[in-house]
């Protein structure tokens, strides 16, 4: 009897030992779960995170030396296994912008510390964006202050990153390549197909980032991490989720999102479903007449008419809905292997352009009776398997299976005409990526890997008259293609003293594209039929991370860029504007950007942190629209009208430089003060050897903000602003579209500078109901950021629920 006593007295001892080995971290001010801290030690190399009620099992790290607990917008902190016992596995992170040391998982596809990084990074935290409710993903990136956001319609937003936007900038959704072989030089909208309220965090690259994502990554990278399935940390099936529902008075906006996670020992599900409903955006009060909205077209009794609006200050029709699917699931088998399985859908309703309604003919009848773009779809399948082990080629293996679905569509009709395009654009885009790192003592490490990008392009065009119901085939907007990409890269990090890193790394990248344009040989005479190229990339970056002491960082980084010629670039038909036709080119080749950058970040006393970050790129062999001729003609007939011949070719140069700037104060336990402001100057060769603007370097833009923490309240009062261009600062091609933007004394277009007052607070009812409630654009202005064709929110009210369970 006494040895079962025994016996059950050392399995309870055991169990409580394991238990407490259970790390549980909470927020120093508010005591609420902090979710994704990482969790870390270098001897032994191990590494895990906080689920969503803040815990983590760490019985592995028993035999660590330090063991490190790093998040976003929290002071780090460094125990040993014995402390963190002693204090009952028990954890609080007091909040703090002004930490010098963070962690990034983008720079190298791979977790590492920020200080090891000589470029530039920026990261939003899930708590970040309860906080700030973004409408879309475009909206997370803009509501960061160093990402300039334009938009054509509601339904869009397309980012600028250093003087660089569109094509020249690479997204990733989970590590996989979002860009397709369709991304263009026009401002792009793709961005909105992401689900705010599933982005676990979101990070920006500035500069090249050609080496770890290949093409397009000349102006910068911007990677999203949607939320994974948490497993259960004991043997009990773990269940938890959350309901949130928001409204917002602007565009009066009605949406409700649903996740629910199920967590067993090894095997997890997360379920996450969003609706957003939109109506027409209305603009504020105080600003320039010319954005006003006071007629419209509609078609009544089958002729189109033009109607005046009764609120000029509402923009019609600008609405649409949208709703996002996310399943994924996860196993686990053992501590070195984790699977992970995600699928993604996305779809949008109709939505105007509301840019193109807005040009209108000498007679003051517009030019379109209709633009629209079609039902806009994303579907994403992803497999993922990640290893931990100390081999000999590699310490953790990631390998990834993706396949992605992207469907959009041109739908215009001009007005008083019975003829309407249909262009519908399919893309499957499949991938498959290896990636490894190596680490050796004292913290260098060797980052490698493999990738593969294959993108079937299909597109049609079809003609209706809607007057008869009859349809019939037209051109399309692009050839059937396939564009295909394999890559090896390598970047290796060296510590060359316990204060100074060395960082060179190499990407070798061939393409193959082959295009057939056999089917609008019956619409265009081109002098080709189908098309093969092949042509290869090599790029390199060298870059040095210095920190003379543990409140300073100096970094520096010289690296090259590249973007391939993509279906876009060799076998588009469009029309660009009013009287010119873009058509296929396939002579093209890769343009190259040379940048170099210097970094300084400067903690003092805890309280104050300083960054400052310039810049200069340099992009030669520029892919840009020029005249050309087909079959030795300069104009063809397009549309019933005779257009200008244009071609994307390699014929220009362009240069960007900029500065980055960033002060954030600590002015007390609850309240932080921080600025970020950005100024970047571009220019760009044309056609006749002259200099322009840049089009898409943004005017200086930037945010301060003043945040309150107490124990259940997190407010938040903020400014976001930009600066304008005068009709001669504009770039050429914007000065022929004066319909987005302000009009001058003396006739011409100009984009006027901007702000906005807001204001958001997030309230914790209890441990699971929370509220948000803000205003933003608080004064009311009306205003158009620079190069958008859409006017702004006016005044609005934003409130919000969420519930956990």
């Amino acid at each position: 009897m006494k040895k079962i006593i025994s016996v059950l007295i050392i399995t309870l001892g055991v169990t409580a030992t394991l238990l407490a080995q259970r790390l549980t971290v909470t927020d120093a001010f508010t005591g609420e779960p902090v979710e994704r801290a990482t969790i870390s030690s270098r001897e032994p190399r191990l590494f895990t995170y906080t689920n969503m009620r803040g815990q983590a099992e760490i019985k592995d790290f028993a035999s660590a030396l330090q063991i490190e607990i790093r998040l976003i917008g929290y002071e780090p902190q460094i125990f040993t296994f014995e402390q963190l016992r002693n204090q009952g596995f028990k954890v609080l992170l007091r909040p703090s912008n002004v930490s010098l040391d963070q962690v990034t998982v983008s720079a190298s596809r791979f977790v590492e510390r920020s200080l090891n990084v000589p470029q530039r990074t920026v990261s939003v935290a899930q708590k970040d964006i309860m906080l700030l409710q973004p409408q879309t993903a475009a909206d997370l990136l803009g509501q960061t202050g160093e990402v300039f956001i334009q938009k054509s319609q509601q339904a869009g937003g397309s980012p600028m990153i250093r003087g660089f936007s569109t094509n020249r900038l690479m997204y990733t959704v989970d590590g996989v390549r979002f860009n397709t072989a369709i991304f263009r030089g026009g401002n792009i909208q793709n961005v909105i197909n992401l689900d705010p309220f599933v982005v676990e965090q979101a990070e920006v690259i500035f500069g090249p980032g050609s080496i770890i994502y290949g093409s397009d990554a000349i102006g910068g990278v911007m990677t999203f991490h949607t939320q994974n399935p948490e497993l259960s940390l004991d043997d009990e099936v773990m269940v938890s989720g959350k309901v949130i529902g928001r409204y917002s008075s602007a565009n009066q906006e009605n949406t409700g999102h649903l996740t629910l996670n199920v967590g067993g020992k090894t095997f997890a599900s997360l379920t996450a479903i969003s609706y957003f409903r939109f109506d027409d955006l209305r603009m504020g009060s105080h600003g320039p007449d010319e954005y006003l909205r006071r007629i419209y077209a509609t078609r009544i009794d089958s002729t189109d008419r033009i109607l005046y609006n009764p609120d000029p200050r509402v923009q019609v029709p600008s609405g649409y809905d949208q709703y996002n699917i996310l399943q994924k699931l996860r196993y686990r088998p053992s501590h070195k292997w984790d699977i992970r399985y995600g699928f993604h859908y996305s779809e949008t309703s109709s939505y105007s352009r509301y840019d193109r309604l807005h040009r209108y003919r000498a007679n003051g009848l517009p030019n379109s009776a209709e633009w629209n773009y079609g039902p806009q779809i994303w579907m994403m399948n992803h497999l993922a398997a990640t290893h931990h082990g100390q081999t000999v080629f590699y310490d953790q293996m990631t390998l990834s299976l993706a396949t992605q679905f992207f469907e959009e569509s041109r739908i215009d009709r001009s007005f008083g005409q019975n003829r309407r395009r249909n262009r519908v654009e399919r893309v499957m885009a499949h991938s498959a990526n290896a990636d490894f790192v190596k680490r050796f003592q004292e913290e260098n490490a060797l980052y490698y890997g493999l990738e593969y990008v294959w993108n079937e392009v299909h597109s049609t065009g079809t003609d209706t008259r809607i007057n008869t119901g009859v349809t019939e085939p037209a051109s399309s907007r692009y050839p059937n293609a396939d564009w295909l990409t394999y890559a090896a890269y390598a970047k290796y990090q060296h510590r060359l003293s316990d204060k100074l890193l060395l960082e060179v790394g190499s990407r070798f990248t061939a393409f193959e594209v082959s295009a057939d344009f056999r089917p609008n040989l019956d619409f265009f005479p081109f002098p080709f039929e189908q098309e093969n190229l092949s042509f290869s990339n090599v790029v390199g970056n060298l870059g040095l991370a210095y920190n003379p002491d543990s409140k300073t960082k100096i970094s520096a980084l010289v690296s090259t860029g590249f973007r391939a010629p993509n279906v876009d670039d060799i076998g588009k038909v469009f029309d660009s504007e009013p009287g010119s036709v873009t058509v296929p080119n396939p002579d093209l080749k890769s343009e190259y950007a040379y940048n170099g950058e210097l970094s300084v970040i400067r903690t003092f006393s805890d309280r104050v942190k300083t960054s400052i970050t310039g810049y200069y790129t340099f992009l030669n062999n520029a892919l840009v629209r020029r005249n050309f001729t087909l079959n030795g003609q300069d104009s063809i007939f397009y549309d019933g009208q005779l257009s200008r011949v244009q071609a994307i070719q390699n014929a220009a140069q362009a240069t960007v430089w900029g500065v980055q700037a960033l002060v954030e104060l600590e002015l007390g336990k609850r309240v932080t003060f921080s600025t970020q402001a950005n100024y970047q100057k571009g220019e760009e060769e044309m056609d006749d050897g002259s200099v322009s603007p840049s089009r898409h370097a943004a005017p200086w833009f930037g945010v301060s903000r003043l945040t309150f923490r107490a124990s259940r309240l997190n407010f938040q009062v903020y400014a976001m602003y930009s600066g304008g261009f005068t009709f001669d600062m504009l770039n050429v091609e914007e000065r022929g579209k004066p319909e987005i933007y302000a009009i001058d004394p003396l006739g011409r277009p100009y984009s006027p500078g901007w702000y906005t007052l807001n204001f958001k607070s997030n309230y914790q009812l209890n441990g699971q109901v929370g509220i948000t409630a803000g205003l933003e654009n608080i004064t009311d202005q009306r205003y158009r950021p620079y190069s958008s064709g859409i006017v702004a929110p006016g005044r609005n009210f934003v409130f919000a629920v969420r519930v956990s369970f």
